[in-house]
C-alpha cells in the first residue's frame, strides 16, 4: 500500500480495474487503452506481485516498448512500486553504453525493460538468456509495429519460453496488430477501455488557420497566454532546433526532443520539463509515446502529424487522469485532407479558434502521407522448422513458432 501511495496511485483507472485481476491469476491479457490512463501500472502492479514470491538471481520478467522514454519511464513506475518487495529492473535501450547496460545485467534484476532492438543485440552475444522467463509485456505495441519492430518482436518472440504469461497493450486496435496478438497470447481476457485512436473528453481542441512562414509568430502570441507547461510538435528535427532558438531568442526557457539527440541530452529534457526548468517542450513524435510529465496543460501542433492516430498520441500528453487540458493545431492550406482524417478519427470537427478563418478550399491540397506499418510475419503458434528451435536454445528459451524472416533492423 505504502508503495501505491507513493506512485500517487489511490482510485483504479477503468484499465487497470479490467486487467489487473487477470494479470494476478497469470492470465494473458490483451489491453486497449489510451495514454494517460493508468495503462503502466495496470501491467507492473500483476508482474511486481506475481514475481514478489519466486526465486531471485534471474530475469523472470520481459517488457518491450517502442522508445527510450518510455522505457525509462516504465523503469521509474516498477521503482516506485516494487521498492518494499525488492524488486529490481534494469534499463537495456538504444543509444546507451552497452558495456554499463552489461554490468546493469550482472546485478541480476528481476524484470528487463527493453527496446527490441538493443534487446536483440545483447541476446546475439550471449549476455542475456531467457530460460527462467514467466512474464512478458508488450506495451505500445501498435507502436512498435509503427516503427518496423515486426521482425525483431518475432525473433524475440521465438526465443523465450513458450510457458510463459503474456500480456499486450495497445493504444489502437490496427489489422495487423491482430497477428502478433494471435502469435503471442494464448485464451487472452480483452480488457477494452477504447478498440480506436479516441482522444480524452477533457481536452479542448482548437485551429489556427495559418501560413508556414507565420506559425512562429502565431506561437509567440499564444505562449504569452500560456502560464503553464507547454509541449509543442513539429515535423522535424530541423524545424525542432530552429524553432527552440527562435523561442530562447525571446526569453523563453526551452528544452528540445528529437532522435538526434544523446541519451543523456534527452533525459536532461525530460527531467527539466517535469521540474519546471523549462516551460516549454519543443520535440518530434519521438515524445508523442512515453513521456511521462503532470500537469502538462497545453499541447501545440505546431505542424500537423502525418497521420490522425499520431494526432490523438500527441495531444494525449495532456488532459491525463481526468485533469484538464488543451490542444492547438496550426492547419495550413496543404493540411485540408490531414484535418479531415483526424476529424474522421476523433469524431467530431476542431473549432476554428477566434479570429482565425478557414481558407477557400484549394486544388492543390496534399493528401496525408500513408502509416507505415509494415507486414507483421503470422507464425504459427507450434514449432515448424528448426531455425526457431536453435534461436530458442542459444537464448534459453523454448520456441513454440516458426521461421522469422530477418530485416533491416530499424532505429532504435
Amino acid at each position: 500500500m505504502r508503495d501505491l501511495t507513493r506512485a500517487k496511485l489511490i482510485e483504479p483507472t477503468p484499465i487497470q480495474i479490467k486487467a489487473i485481476p487477470p494479470g494476478l491469476e497469470g492470465r494473458d491479457v490483451l489491453g486497449c487503452a489510451q495514454t494517460g490512463t493508468g495503462k503502466t501500472a495496470a501491467f507492473v502492479i500483476p508482474m511486481i506481485e506475481r514475481l514478489a514470491d519466486g526465486p531471485r538471481g534471474h530475469p523472470r520478467g520481459l517488457i518491450l516498448a517502442p522508445t527510450r522514454e518510455l522505457v525509462f519511464q516504465i523503469q521509474e513506475t516498477i521503482d516506485k512500486l516494487g521498492r518494499s518487495r525488492r524488486i529490481f529492473s534494469t534499463a537495456i535501450v538504444g543509444g546507451a553504453d552497452m558495456l554499463a547496460q552489461v554490468r546493469g545485467l550482472r546485478q541480476r534484476p528481476e524484470i528487463i525493460v527493453a527496446t527490441p532492438g538493443r534487446l536483440l543485440d545483447h541476446m546475439w552475444q550471449g549476455n542475456i538468456l531467457f530460460s527462467t522467463l514467466q512474464i512478458v509485456v508488450l506495451d505500445e505495441a501498435d507502436r512498435m509495429l509503427d516503427m518496423g519492430f515486426a521482425d525483431q518482436l518475432n525473433q524475440i518472440l521465438d526465443a523465450i519460453p513458450e510457458e510463459r504469461q503474456t500480456l499486450l497493450f495497445s493504444a489502437t486496435l490496427p489489422d495487423n496488430l491482430g497477428d502478433l496478438a494471435r502469435m503471442s497470447l494464448n485464451n487472452p481476457v480483452r480488457a477494452m477501455v477504447s478498440k480506436r485512436a479516441t482522444p480524452a473528453t477533457n481536452v479542448t481542441h482548437k485551429l489556427h488557420h495559418t501560413t508556414q512562414g507565420e506559425k512562429t509568430s502565431l506561437l509567440l502570441s499564444l505562449l504569452k497566454e500560456k502560464r503553464e507547461s507547454v509541449l509543442v510538435f513539429a515535423r522535424t528535427k530541423h524545424r525542432v532546433n530552429r524553432l527552440g532558438e527562435s523561442l530562447e531568442r525571446v526569453g523563453h526557457r526551452v528544452a528540445i526532443l528529437h532522435g538526434d539527440r544523446r541519451l543523456s541530452q534527452r533525459r536532461a529534457a525530460l527531467e527539466g520539463f517535469r521540474r519546471g526548468r523549462y516551460n516549454v517542450l519543443v520535440a518530434t513524435d519521438v515524445a508523442a509515446r512515453g513521456l511521462d510529465v503532470d500537469n502538462i496543460g497545453h499541447v501545440v501542433n505546431y505542424d500537423l502529424p502525418y497521420t490522425a492516430e499520431d494526432y490523438v498520441h500527441r495531444i494525449g500528453r495532456t488532459g491525463r487522469m481526468e485533469k484538464a487540458g488543451s490542444a492547438t493545431s496550426f492547419v495550413t492550406e496543404d493540411d485540408t485532407n490531414n484535418l479531415r482524417a483526424i476529424e474522421k478519427l476523433i469524431g467530431q470537427s476542431v473549432p476554428c479558434a477566434a479570429g482565425s478563418r478557414p481558407p477557400s478550399r484549394s486544388r492543390h491540397s496534399q493528401p496525408a502521407r500513408p502509416r507505415n506499418a509494415g507486414p507483421f510475419v503470422k507464425r504459427s503458434r507450434t514449432p515448424s522448422g528448426t531455425d526457431a528451435g536453435a534461436r530458442a536454445r542459444r537464448f534459453g528459451g523454448n520456441s513454440r513458432r516458426g521461421n522469422s524472416t530477418q530485416a533491416a533492423t530499424p532505429p532504435r
